[in-house]
């Protein structure tokens, strides 16, 4: 079965209607069958009656006998072995049914992966975004600080000034990079479990 089929009840119902059809038309065939080996031999026999002996006529009673048991076994056998084919097919759908159900619950999962591992990406594109200005501004603070100690001769307090901007900057950007690092973690960790249930979803399809 495909998994559009599995997944597919109306599919599934014609599965079973057809199968329970060919039982029906394979048993009645049979029965049909057999009526009619029984109903020749009837005829054999009372065509026998006419013409042979009584030695003969028991004879010939016997090998009819035996030969309904025969025939008789044989139905019940193939009414066995219908019943037997009846029981799995029974069990399949069952087997289908929890298949199915085990199928959404990891394609469920697998979305709901997916959605935040995108989440994720994006937050972890605009910390990326927010880092890259953090070094423009660094660089452009550095320039400033440069610029400043050489042109300025009353530089202590400004220095003082520029020095703490620059250490609440630097603490930022390692702040950031340390939650950037989290982030790249966490999404690691989510893809490999993502990966596990597209793998469990690929044996549910085989």
């Amino acid at each position: 079965l495909s998994v559009t089929s599995v997944e597919d009840p109306v599919i599934m119902s014609k599965i079973r209607q057809n199968l329970r059809e060919k039982h029906a038309r394979h048993i009645a065939d049979l029965r049909a069958y057999y009526d009619a080996e029984i109903h020749s031999l009837k005829q054999q026999l009372e065509a026998s009656h006419k013409t042979a002996s009584s030695e003969d006529l028991n004879k010939i009673n016997q090998n009819l006998a035996d030969r309904c048991d025969q025939l008789d076994a044989a139905l019940n056998e193939a009414s066995a072995r219908i019943k037997a084919l009846e029981n799995k097919n029974n069990m399949l759908e069952k087997q289908v049914t929890d298949w199915r159900e085990r199928f959404y619950a990891v394609s469920n999962t697998s979305k709901v992966l997916q959605e935040r591992i995108e989440e994720m990406r994006t937050n972890n594109k605009e910390k990326d975004n927010t880092i890259s200005r953090l070094k423009s501004r660094l660089k452009d603070l550095e320039e400033a600080f440069e610029k400043a100690y050489k042109l300025s001769d009353n530089k202590n307090t400004r220095l003082k000034e520029e020095n703490k901007m620059f250490q609440n900057l630097l603490g930022e950007y390692e702040s950031l990079g340390k939650e950037h690092e989290r982030v790249k973690d966490t999404l690691n960790a989510t893809e490999n479990k993502l990966l596990d249930a597209n793998t469990q979803i690929s044996d549910f399809k085989r």
